[in-house]
């Protein structure tokens, strides 16, 4: 290992910038993950940057496997729409229209 090696960044411990909830998405500038545990704004939380996650997603899309998925921060959902939105992920599996719940696998 490097001297100079720090950590993997599979899991990050940034500042919430907004209040979350354990396995809510949290997106801090363009470092996005999903939360380990509640935080309140402001606080340190943990948030992982890699792996399969299920998640909120638009319910008015279907996704195709390994579709690109974004975060709609606004919304807090995940989203095959680009527009305002952050590039995050890929479609881990295929997801209806309309069904509320998409699997991802994030970029990390």
């Amino acid at each position: 290992m490097a001297k100079n090696f720090i950590q993997t960044g599979e899991t990050l411990t940034v500042i919430a910038p907004y209040d979350v909830l354990s396995g809510a998405g949290v997106l801090v500038g363009k470092l996005f993950g999903i939360a380990q545990i509640d935080a309140k704004s402001g606080e340190e939380v943990e948030i992982t940057r890699r792996g399969v996650f299920e998640h909120a997603k638009t319910s008015g899309q279907a996704w195709t496997q390994g579709a690109d998925i974004y975060w709609d921060d606004a919304g807090k959902v995940f989203t095959t729409a680009s527009s305002s939105n952050t590039l995050v992920a890929k479609a881990a599996l295929a997801a209806a229209n309309p069904s509320a719940i998409g699997r991802v696998v994030l970029n990390g």
